[in-house]
This record gives C-alpha cells, sequence and structure tokens, in this order.
C-alpha cells in the first residue's frame, strides 16, 4: 500500500519537472525573437537615417542644388503637359504636338477656274515652346495651297500653315500637291424637279406639278464637267405641307447615275409653287377568294363589315380603279368563321380611310351540277381571223360545285367559256378550252371538255365575219 502512494507521488513529480522545463524553453524562444525584431528595427532605422541624411546633403547643397531643381522642373513640366499619343520631344527643351485632319484650302479665282487633285485634309507637327504648342494646336489654323497667278494647266504646288502664330514651326504632311486648273465655261440646261421628305408629308394629301420662276439655269464648271451633267434638278422640300406652298428649291447638278456634280448653278435656287390636293374616291370592296374548302364544304355565304373604303392618290390614278380587293384564302376554313382581313391598295394609291375590314364566312355541304349548253367564245383575235369548227360545235358543258343554293343559282350565261386566239395560225388546230371562275368564291366551275377544234381560215376584213369568230 505505502509502496503504491510513493509510486504516484514520484509519477507527480515528474509530470511538475516536464512543465517547468518546457516553460523554460518556451520563455527563451520568446527572448530570441524579441532580440531578433529590435535587430531588425535598429538596422531600418539607420538606413532611414543615412537615406534622409543624403537626401539634405544633395537638395541644400549648393553643388548640387541647381541639378535637383532641373530635375525637378522638367519632370514637373511633362507631367502638366503630356498628351497621350499626340507629344513627342525632341532635343533641348522643344515640344512636339500632332495634329491630324486639317483642313485644306485653296487660294485661285473661282469665277475662272476650276480646280482638281487638291487634298481636303493634312497632317501637321508643331514644334516651340510647350504653352504656344498648346495655344497654337487649340487655334484655328488651316493649311493653305496659294493658287493665284497660276494659269490652266497642271502645277506642283507647296502647302503652308496659316493661322498657327509666329512662335512655332509647322511641318506638313503632305508639304506638297500635284493640282490641276480648268477653265470654266458656262452651258444651259433645263430645269427638272424632284419632291424630298415626302414620307413627312401625310398620305392622304397629293402633290401637282411644280410652277417654277424660270426653267432654264446656267451651269459654269470646266467642259469635262459639263459634259458629265445629265440632269439639274430643283429639290422641293414638302416635310408637313397641307396646301398650296412657294418656297426657293436648291438646285443640284447630275450625272447620269443619279451622283452630284460639283459645278456653280446660276442662281442656286429657284422659286417654286406646288399644289397640294387630296383627291380621293369611294370604290366598292370585293372579296376574292382562293382555294377550295377542305372535308366536302363549301362557302354558303360571305358579307362584309364594311362595303366601301375611300381611297386617295393621284386623280390620274384614282380615274382607272373601280373597286379594292381583300384576299381569302378558303383552304384554311374548316368552319363558320369571322376573319379580319388587310385591303390590298391598287398601285399609286396613296392611303385609304380603313386598312382592314372583319369578314364572316359561313358554311354549307358541297354539291355538284353539270350546265349545258354554255357557249363557246373567242378571245384576242387581233388578226380578225375568220374561224369554223369542224363539228359545228358552238356551246359546251361545265360542272359547278358549291352549295346546293349557290349552285341553283347559276345559269349559263354567268358562265364564260373561250379559245384564246392570240398565238393562232391560219389552219386546222387545237385549242384549250378555258373558263373564268367567279372571284367570290361561292361557287367553282369545272369545264367536261380541255380541248376545242377550229380551222382558222386566215384574216378578213369583213366586221360581219369577225364579230362572228368573236362571239362562237
Amino acid at each position: 500500500m505505502n509502496d503504491n502512494k510513493n509510486l504516484r507521488a514520484n509519477d507527480q513529480n515528474e509530470n511538475a519537472d516536464s512543465k517547468t522545463e518546457l516553460a523554460n524553453k518556451i520563455a527563451k524562444q520568446s527572448k530570441k525573437v524579441a532580440h531578433t525584431y529590435e535587430h531588425i528595427e535598429d538596422a531600418s532605422m539607420r538606413a532611414l537615417r543615412w537615406f534622409s541624411s543624403f537626401i539634405d546633403k544633395v537638395l541644400f547643397n549648393r553643388r548640387y542644388g541647381k541639378i535637383v531643381a532641373l530635375v525637378l522642373a522638367v519632370l514637373m513640366y511633362a507631367l502638366v503637359n503630356y498628351d497621350s499619343g499626340s507629344t513627342v520631344y525632341s532635343s533641348g527643351l522643344n515640344y512636339s504636338k500632332n495634329v491630324s485632319d486639317v483642313a485644306v484650302t485653296a487660294k485661285y479665282n473661282t469665277d475662272t477656274f476650276e480646280l482638281s487633285g487638291l487634298p481636303t485634309s493634312a497632317d501637321i507637327t508643331i514644334t516651340g515652346d510647350a504653352n504656344n504648342v498648346t495655344s497654337s494646336a487649340n487655334s484655328k489654323g488651316t493649311v493653305v495651297a496659294n493658287l493665284e497667278g497660276l494659269t490652266e494647266g497642271t502645277h506642283t504646288v507647296t502647302l503652308t500653315a496659316e493661322g498657327y502664330g509666329s512662335s512655332v514651326d509647322v511641318k506638313i504632311n503632305p508639304s506638297t500637291a500635284v493640282i490641276t486648273l480648268k477653265k470654266k465655261t458656262t452651258q444651259q440646261f433645263d430645269l427638272s424637279y424632284d419632291f424630298i421628305n415626302q414620307d413627312k408629308m401625310e398620305s392622304i394629301y397629293s402633290l401637282g406639278t411644280p410652277q417654277f420662276e424660270y426653267t432654264k439655269v446656267n451651269v459654269r464648271a470646266s467642259s469635262d464637267t459639263l459634259n458629265t451633267i445629265a440632269f439639274v434638278k430643283a429639290l422641293i422640300d414638302v416635310s408637313g405641307q397641307t396646301a398650296d406652298f412657294t418656297l426657293d428649291a436648291k438646285l443640284m447638278a447630275y450625272d447620269s447615275s443619279g451622283q452630284p456634280v460639283a459645278a456653280d448653278i446660276v442662281p442656286s435656287t429657284v422659286s417654286v409653287t406646288v399644289p397640294v390636293t387630296s383627291p380621293n374616291k369611294t370604290v366598292p370592296i370585293e372579296v376574292e377568294v382562293s382555294g377550295v374548302v377542305p372535308d366536302n364544304q363549301a362557302i354558303a355565304g360571305i358579307t362584309m363589315d364594311q362595303q366601301t373604303v375611300t381611297i386617295y392618290g393621284p386623280e390620274s390614278v384614282l380615274g382607272q380603279i373601280e373597286n379594292v380587293v381583300v384576299t381569302l384564302d378558303a383552304s384554311t376554313i374548316t368552319k363558320d368563321s369571322t376573319i379580319l382581313r388587310p385591303i390590298a391598295l391598287p398601285t399609286g394609291v396613296n392611303s385609304s380611310n380603313i386598312n382592314q375590314i372583319t369578314i364572316n364566312v359561313t358554311l354549307g355541304e358541297r354539291v355538284s351540277k353539270t350546265i349545258e349548253g354554255v357557249k363557246i367564245q373567242y378571245k384576242n383575235n387581233t388578226k380578225n381571223y375568220k374561224a369554223s369548227q369542224p363539228n359545228n360545235q358552238t356551246t359546251t358543258s361545265v360542272t359547278v360545285y358549291g352549295t346546293q343554293e349557290n349552285v341553283d343559282a347559276v345559269t349559263a350565261d354567268n358562265i364564260t367559256v373561250y379559245v384564246d386566239m392570240k398565238d393562232a395560225v391560219p389552219g386546222l388546230q387545237e385549242f384549250p378550252l378555258q373558263v373564268d371562275q367567279p372571284s367570290n368564291g361561292l361557287v367553282t366551275y369545272e369545264l367536261t371538255q380541255s380541248t376545242y377544234q377550229l380551222n382558222v381560215l386566215g384574216e378578213t376584213t369583213d366586221d360581219t365575219a369577225s364579230e362572228e369568230s368573236n362571239n362562237g
């Protein structure tokens, strides 16, 4: 029992000794780290004091003071005046700046000569004192070609800079140009016109024929240039016009391809009066049906929410229009439907009071009926041929498809069957039979025979024979 107590006491003593030894090691290590940091700090402070002492000796030493001041001045000068991409330095303290696309102008008698070959712009390099260079670069300087005193022909001229001041040096690239001077002559041209900005005028208005103060103009240019001019036009701006108006229209010369030609037009504008009207016409709307209703059905009836439309355009166009068309594809209809369709405006019509209509379509069962005794007619008998049918056949039969009510309403007089004689030649020949389909889509026609024989006898001046031929 006593032995066990002794053993435990010994273990506890050993543990205490180990902890003490570990604590001593940690303390020694901490002292080493602190000592190392002290050495580093002392070294840094010595270096800083040495550098500070060196700067003081250089900056405040009479021997080096002027050099230091000059270096600092140059650095500050560069920072203040540096312009990325356009600044270069030359020997000494000269400062340079590049300026691109400077306009090139010419001094010459524009009334006498036509000039070609002169570049429209040049690049320059301005060199000098920084402040002067900056001021010159911001000025409204130009590059000039002085052609005064030169005669007709080709010349090499030196380009000079003007407007940059005498305190800077300006180099031009290119420094010379090869130019050609041609004497101007005068030629008279008839005046035509173009309306411009018509998209900025309401479409219900139409423009009449302009009335000009004068109809001929003088154009002054070299003979070569005058030969390229195809027409001279007055450009009439019609923006926002709603009634008759008068304005001064700018004149422009054009070549045959419609490209502007540089020339002097005397005078440069012309007074023009333009009538503005709003011609209109109310015409019926017709539904033009294409395709066939599927599933053995047919269109029983079509109604529209609008029966007429008012169209706007030139009177010459409106006079030739009797109706406007709305198209309907029957192959897409499988049941009674209400369909919204746009109105197709004829060519030359500017606008209409409505753009679309609502169509109600009803369907019914499709039936057919064959109608006999439909007269065969002749069309396009422009050479007045007299013709006869070998079998004396003058009629044919046609099968009509549609709903029962619509089919029953069709008679032989409603159907047009014909032979097109535009390619006819004398002799016995076979022509395809053709039938005009009704555009309303309520019924469709099918010929029971596809061809028709005719014996073309040749041209005749007999009006009676010609009439008989055309009417079958």
